[in-house]
């Protein structure tokens, strides 16, 4: 009896130690981040059009806006299209009269030492002799007249009382150093015009995101970069920071995938345990034509089901096909809207507006 006790016994410890040892294996294995498979996944930083499309914000999160085209790419990537950089639309403008040519060289040395009257940014133009055209005046061209602009509202604002008297001190000093006279309207015209755009555009302004959360066992950072790498996705300027580019050069990206900049610097990147990412679309960005919303739903359901994950809202609420449906419709009217204004996105006046 004694015996058959002590066997009896020593099977149930052995059948216990064995389920121990089993669910510790599947704990371990339930909280090992999730690894990249050997693959190749494609060189981030070769592809000129991530450094392009993908600017680093300022230190509260937004994007500089430029008045003049993006420098052309190296390689053989398409140099975009030049556009004169002021837009009345989006612009305080005052003409500067000149009465002779003058030298780029002196326009440039004219020019104040910063770009920026408060947090609008500040630009000037000159006509080009030989062109006829408005550009950012260059070294060892000819310029018979000239015009400066503030922009009207950005992210930060609407213009104000303080900002537009800036511009005009800056204006000023540009105009005297060249030998100009300029026109300037009437100020309470334009902030009133700088209050109406921005109540518009704070009215419009549009950025869609969508969480893909692990189910079970969580990814590392390279997991991640893997599966987004097969559907295009590049390494941004930033760590934990990857994204789609445009097919236009120096267009910002179509969309942004976003996870903890702190895993991604981890001193072992295959031990750091990522549980979510980020998809997100600036809408007024990026041209309706490029249907950033459908590409990021089928990356959004694509990682999903190749790396077992759920697609949230920033609540953590389940989001049901019939929402992205919802908003796919939501984003059509905003499109219209935009276009009704001449603004449509993606087009320069609406990336300096929404900036």
């Amino acid at each position: 009896m004694s015996s058959s006790l002590t066997v009896g016994l020593a099977v149930l410890g052995g059948g216990t130690l064995a389920a121990l040892v089993a669910w510790n294996a599947w704990t371990t294995r339930r909280n090992t981040p999730r690894q990249p498979e050997i693959d190749t996944i494609p060189d981030a930083a070769a592809d000129p059009r991530a450094e392009a499309g993908d600017t680093i914000p300022d230190a509260d999160g937004r994007v500089e806006p430029v008045f003049a085209d993006s420098a052309a790419l190296v390689g053989a990537v398409a140099v975009p299209e030049r556009k004169p950089g002021l837009d009345a639309l989006i612009d305080v403008i005052a003409p500067v009269a000149v009465d002779g040519p003058v030298s780029g060289d002196a326009a440039l040395a004219a020019l104040p030492p910063t770009r920026r009257t408060g947090s609008k940014p500040f630009a000037v133009e000159g006509l080009n002799e030989r062109s006829g055209h408005w550009e950012v005046p260059q070294p060892g061209q000819r310029y018979t007249a000239f015009q400066a602009g503030v922009q009207l509202a950005n992210r930060h604002g609407a213009l104000n009382d303080i900002e537009f008297s800036e511009f005009v001190m800056k204006t000023q000093g540009f105009a005297d150093a060249v030998g100009g006279m300029p026109d300037f309207p009437d100020m309470r015209h334009e902030v009133s015009r700088a209050r109406e755009l921005d109540q518009f555009a704070s009215g419009h302004d549009a950025q869609l995101s969508l969480t893909l959360r692990a189910r079970q066992a969580a990814w590392s950072p390279g997991y991640v970069q893997q599966h987004a790498a097969r559907l295009g996705f590049v390494a941004g300027a930033v760590p934990g920071r990857m994204v789609l580019p445009a097919s236009q050069a120096g267009a910002p990206p179509l969309l942004v995938l976003n996870f903890d900049t702190q895993a991604a610097l981890a001193e072992d990147p295959t031990q750091a345990a990522l549980r979510e990412l980020i998809l997100s679309i600036d809408v007024p960005q990026v041209p309706r034509a490029e249907q950033p919303f459908v590409r990021m739903r089928e990356a959004a359901q694509a990682l999903a089901q190749s790396m077992d994950g759920v697609l949230t809202d920033d609540r953590g609420q389940l989001i049901r096909p019939e929402t992205l449906d919802r908003i796919g419709a939501d984003l059509e009217t905003l499109y219209d809207t935009l276009d009704g204004r001449d603004l449509a996105a993606g087009s320069p006046q609406a990336r300096r507006l929404f900036s």
